[in-house]
């Protein structure tokens, strides 16, 4: 029986993906082998012994101790993709909220609610309404800087608005590249693409490389009245300077999901409460992305969308499955191998794979793995876990 302890709401959707046999799915389990979150902020003691995999429905996983899962051999998921729409669609909302004064406008209607007469109505309509004169997107030059999942879609979208697109991504992937259009013109470098752009939109991850990127010499590249809109993560975007450049008119607006006290008093930027992913469809493709993902795993051993392993996929056929995990130190593999020679056992199929510090694989047998036979491969000196599979 697979355990897996669920933290938060999950999208109903999400847990009918578990099979209903050999899987118990709940808040309150104790001694379970997965954990489901989706922002729960997940503590080293909520990860206990026994558990192998934790899953974060979401792409973030600020909220999941990585490290410490990676040094225990706990495989950490994600589902990067299944809230692009959701957060494409938050973005472009905020794309036209830069580009015309709709909310000026809309408080400005409101103000209105105790006149009475129509024609005295039209009349304060027709005199203010040049208050909140904007400018269309057609025709303006968009700059997406991340190209993934979401960052294509959302230039894309631009392309259909009528707008130019330019974008940079210095580690775009082979499957975003066939995601991205032919339209979309591709800079060498972030102040170049600045220097080109009336918006400027980020959806990268949060990494060293990527933390504070926009600061005040980036923003010094920014046409001046440019707007930024950040639906990435907060840490990417220097405030202060953020701050400073909206001051003194260099930056026209910013947008972002994230709300921010040095920056919630100043009229030209605007925060939403962290709704990229706040939809329905986002959270049930998340949900159910995730459930799979951690069956896969539970089951056959197999990863997908791991940020601190491999990615690993070998058909379960005939046999018997181990996985073992070690630290990705020569030889390991090797001995592991020898365990099986010396006990005399026939390796049918068998996959490696290597990330950073650590090694994954899959081993099919011949025959049953005993106790025995596991536990002198968990005494080889750079293995953290082995895994017997009862599929």
């Amino acid at each position: 029986m697979y355990r897996v302890r669920t933290y938060n709401q999950i999208a109903a959707r999400g847990l009918e993906r578990f099979p209903e046999q050999g899987f118990e799915v709940g808040p309150d389990l104790a001694d379970a082998q997965a954990i489901l979150l989706r922002s729960h902020k997940l503590t080293a003691s909520e990860v206990g012994q026994g558990v192998q995999a934790v899953a974060r429905a979401g792409a973030g996983v600020n909220n999941v101790p990585v490290e410490l899962c990676t040094e225990r051999g706990v495989v950490v998921f994600n589902t990067p993709g299944a809230n692009a729409n959701s957060v494409k669609e938050l973005t472009l909302a905020a794309l036209l909220l830069a580009s015309r004064d709709v909310m000026g406008g809309l408080q400005y209607a409101k103000t209105l609610s105790n006149v009475t007469d129509e024609h005295e109505l039209h009349q304060l309509v027709e005199g203010k309404k040049k208050r909140f004169k904007g400018r269309e997107l057609f025709g303006r030059t968009l700059g997406v800087v991340g190209l993934g999942a979401i960052g294509s879609r959302v230039a894309r979208a631009g392309l259909d608005l009528g707008m130019r697109v330019v974008g940079y991504d210095p580690a775009l992937s082979i499957d975003a590249a066939w995601r991205l259009p032919g339209e979309v013109e591709r800079m060498d470098d972030p102040p170049s693409l600045f220097a080109r752009s009336d918006y400027v939109t980020l959806h990268v991850p949060s990494l060293p490389e990527t933390r504070g990127m926009i600061d005040a010499e980036a923003l010094s590249a920014f046409q001046p009245g440019a707007a930024l809109l950040n639906f990435a993560r907060q840490e990417v975007v220097d405030e202060a300077a953020v701050l400073h450049a909206l001051r003194s008119g260099h930056l026209g607006a910013y947008f972002s999901d994230f709300p921010s006290a040095a920056l919630a008093a100043h009229e030209r930027a605007f925060a939403t409460p962290h709704l990229g992913a706040s939809t329905r469809e986002a959270e049930e493709n998340c949900a159910v992305m995730a459930a799979e993902q951690l069956t896969d795993f539970l089951r056959f051993g197999n990863i997908e969308n791991s940020v601190n392993f491999p990615e690993v996929n070998l058909e379960r056929t005939e046999g018997y499955r181990i996985a073992v995990t070690n630290r990705n130190v020569a030889g390991t593999l090797g001995q592991v191998l020898s365990v099986l020679a010396d006990a005399d056992i026939n390796v049918i199929d068998m996959l490696n794979k290597s990330r950073d510090d650590v090694a994954y694989n899959l081993i099919d047998l011949e025959v049953e793995p005993t106790a025995a036979l596991t536990g002198r491969i968990e005494a080889i000196g750079s293995v953290i876990g082995v895994r017997t599979f009862d599929d």
